[in-house]
C-alpha cells in the first residue's frame, strides 16, 4: 500500500501496437511452428491478419461483435486473435476439450455472432457437435443463419481448407479479404480505444455456470509487457509455448509478452513432451512455459537426455504449486536458471504477482513473487476487511489497470468479485512477508485445481443432477500425485435407481470436458452435516482421502468450516 502508480506501459490498442512492432522489425520471425516448418515474419503475419480482418468485415462481422474460437493451438488461432483485435470484435475463447453441453451454454450466454472451429480434438468431432446444436446451418444461407436455440449466431467458420455445408472456410475469407478495399479496415483502427473489451474467457462459476470475463486491450497488452519484463525478455528471445491459447497463460503470458518485447513465438498445437523437447532444440528456444505436470512429463521422458536444451534461460511455471524438486531439475537439467513463477486470476488479466529471474530458488518455489508494477495487492482479514500484518494469513485482493471490465451479462456476480473501491477479491488465502513476497496457503472458494485447470464443484454438481437416477451430488477435490487434485463425487441415488459408477462416468464423458469428469465416485445414503444443516465438504474430502489412502493437501479445508 502507499505506492505511487504512474499508469500502464501503453495506451495503444493491440492492433496499433502490433503494427508498431511490424514497422520496427518487419523481417524478424514472429511465429514459428517447428513441427511443420511454418514461419511467419512480423510483416508476413500482419499481411495475413489484414486479409482475414477484411474477410470478416465482408461477411458482416465488426466492432463489438462476439466471435467464438473453439480450437487447439492451430496457426490461424493467432490470425483470428489479431484480426478480431484490428476490427474491434471480441474474441470469445472456448476450451477445446468442451463438449456439446458446455459449448451450447457459452454460445448462448456470450451472445456469440460467429463461431470458428477446427475438425476434431481428442474424442470430440467439432463439426458433428455443431450439426447437432445448429441443424439449420445445413439448409440456410451462410452468414444469415437463423437458429431458434441461438438467436445471435449468424456465421459458422471452419479453420481449414475443407468445405462443410453451412460453413465459411479460412481460404474463402482470405480471398474475400483480398478483394475488399483497405479503406474500411484503415478507418476502424483510429476509432478503437484501449479500454474496449477485446477478449472474453470463460471461468467456471461458483453458481454452477461459467462466467465470461471481459478483458480490454489495456488489460491484457500491459499485463503481457510486465510479465515479459519479469523474465527480462528481449527481441532475441524465442518462447516455446505448449500451453493452450484459449487460456490467459497462452494468449497473454505467451503471445502478448512476446509481442510487446518484439520476440518470436515457437508454437505447438497441443502438449506432447517429446514434441516440446524437439521444438526447443530445433528452434533454439530461450524460454519455455508450462504447468508443473508438463515440466514433470518432459523431465521424465525416456528420450530427454537426447535433446540439447542449452539455449533455454527463462520461462514461467504456473497454474498450480510447484514441487521444489521439479524446480531444481528444470533449473539444472533444462538450463532454465532464470525460470519464474506467476500467480493470478483470469479476472486480473491474469497475473498480479510474479517472481524475478534473480530470485532465489526458495522464493521461486515457496512464494509467488512480488506484485507487478502498476498493480496494488493487499492481504486482508476476510472478516474485518483490514490489512493483515506481515506473515498473517488473509484474502489476496488486487487493484489496477489489469482488473476486468466485469462478467458478461452478470452484474451481480461482478459486484461480488470487484468491490466498490475497485478491489478484485481473489478468494485465495495467502500471506505477504516484509520483503513483499506473497505466498498462497489456501482457498476461501470451493475450487478444485487439476493440473492447472480450475474446476468449480457446483458446475459439476448441477450437471450430475441432469442424470436420471441421481437424487443429489456433492463434488470435492481428491488429492492426486499427477494432477495435484482430481474430481471426486459423492452421490445419493433416487429410490430404486440402478446406477453404477461406470454409468456416471460414461454419462459425464459424453457431455463434459474430460478433466471435469469425476475420476472417483462414492455412493452414499447421507452426507456429513453441520448443526445448521450445511454439508461439510471438508469431511467428504477426508473421507475420500481415507478411502484412497492418500493425504489431504494444503488446500483441503475451506475457511470457516
Amino acid at each position: 500500500m502507499g505506492k505511487t502508480l504512474t499508469g500502464p506501459f501503453t495506451d495503444l490498442t493491440i492492433g496499433a501496437f502490433f503494427e508498431k512492432q511490424v514497422a520496427a522489425d518487419p523481417d524478424r520471425e514472429f511465429i514459428v511452428y517447428p513441427d511443420r516448418d511454418l514461419r511467419w515474419t512480423y510483416a508476413e503475419f500482419d499481411e495475413r491478419v489484414d486479409r482475414l480482418a477484411k474477410g470478416l468485415l465482408s461477411i458482416g462481422i465488426g466492432t463489438g461483435d462476439h466471435v467464438g474460437i473453439w480450437a487447439r493451438n492451430v496457426p490461424d488461432w493467432l490470425t483470428f486473435m489479431f484480426a478480431t483485435a484490428k476490427i474491434g470484435a471480441v474474441l470469445v475463447t472456448v476450451n477445446p476439450v468442451y463438449k456439446s453441453h458446455e459449448l451450447a451454454y457459452v454460445i448462448k450466454q456470450s451472445d456469440m455472432k460467429a463461431l470458428v472451429i477446427i475438425d476434431t480434438f481428442r474424442d470430440v468431432d467439432y463439426v458433428e457437435v455443431l450439426r447437432g446444436l445448429v441443424p439449420e446451418a445445413q439448409t440456410q444461407q451462410r452468414g444469415h443463419l437463423v437458429s431458434e436455440e441461438f438467436p445471435n449466431l449468424k456465421s459458422l467458420i471452419y479453420m481449414g481448407p475443407e468445405k462443410h455445408r453451412g460453413f465459411y472456410n479460412v481460404p474463402e475469407l482470405l480471398i474475400l479479404g483480398e478483394h475488399t478495399p483497405d479503406d474500411e479496415l484503415r478507418a476502424i483502427g483510429p476509432s478503437l480505444v484501449a479500454d474496449q473489451v477485446i477478449n472474453m474467457q470463460y471461468t467456471s462459476g461458483t453458481t454452477g455456470f461459467p462466467k465470461g470475463v471481459q478483458l480490454t486491450h489495456r488489460n491484457i497488452l500491459n499485463n503481457g509487457w510486465f510479465i515479459g519484463e519479469r523474465q527480462k525478455l528481449t527481441a532475441d528471445d524465442r518462447l516455446c509455448l505448449p500451453v493452450p491459447l484459449f487460456h490467459c497463460f497462452g494468449c497473454v503470458l505467451g503471445v502478448l509478452a512476446t509481442l510487446t518485447h518484439g520476440g518470436t513465438l515457437v508454437m505447438l498445437e497441443s502438449f506432447d513432451p517429446l514434441v516440446v523437447l524437439a521444438a526447443v532444440q530445433k528452434s533454439k528456444a530461450t524460454a519455455i512455459y508450462g504447468v508443473p505436470t508438463m515440466f514433470i512429463a518432459e523431465l521424465a521422458h525416456p528420450m530427454f537426455e537426447m535433446f540439447d536444451l542449452s539455449t533455454l534461460r527463462t520461462g514461467i511455471m504456473a497454474g498450480s504449486p510447484c514441487p521444489i524438486e521439479t524446480m531444481k531439475q528444470v533449473i539444472d537439467k533444462m538450463h532454465c536458471s532464470e525460470i519464474t513463477i506467476a500467480y493470478g486470476l483470469t479476472e486480473a488479466s491474469p497475473v498480479f504477482t510474479q517472481t524475478s529471474t534473480d530470485d532465489t530458488i526458495e522464493r521461486r518455489t515457496e512464494t509467488v513473487g512480488r506484485a507487478l508494477p502498476e498493480i496494488e495487492v493487499r492481504v486482508v482479514d476476510p472478516d474485518t476487511g483490514l490489512d493483515c500484518e506481515p506473515d498473517q494469513p488473509g484474502e489476496l485482493l488486487c487493484r489496477g489497470y489489469n482488473i476486468m471490465k466485469g462478467y458478461y451479462g452478470m452484474p451481480e456476480a461482478t459486484a461480488n468479485a470487484v468491490d466498490k473501491d475497485g478491489w478484485l477479491h481473489s478468494g485465495d488465502i495467502g500471506t505477504v512477508d516484509e520483503h513483499g513476497y506473497y505466498r498462497i496457503t489456501g482457498r476461501i472458494k470451493d475450487m478444485i485445481i487439476r493440473g492447472g485447470e480450475n474446476i468449480y464443484p457446483r458446475e459439476i454438481e448441477e450437471f450430475l443432477y441432469t442424470m436420471p437416477g441421481i437424487e443429489d451430488a456433492q463434488v470435492v477435490g481428491v488429492p492426486d500425485a499427477k494432477y495435484g487434485e482430481v474430481v471426486g463425487a459423492f452421490i445419493r441415488l433416487a429410490e430404486g435407481a440402478d446406477v453404477t459408477d461406470g454409468d456416471v462416468q460414461e454419462y459425464a464423458r459424453a457431455r463434459m470436458a474430460r478433466y471435469k469428469c469425476p475420476k472417483y465416485i462414492w455412493f452414499v445414503d447421507e452426507y456429513p452435516m453441520t448443526a445448521s444443516g450445511k454439508i461439510q465438504k471438508y469431511r467428504l474430502r477426508e473421507m475420500a482421502a481415507e478411502s484412497l489412502n492418500v493425504k489431504v493437501g494444503v488446500f483441503a479445508r475451506e475457511s470457516g468450516e
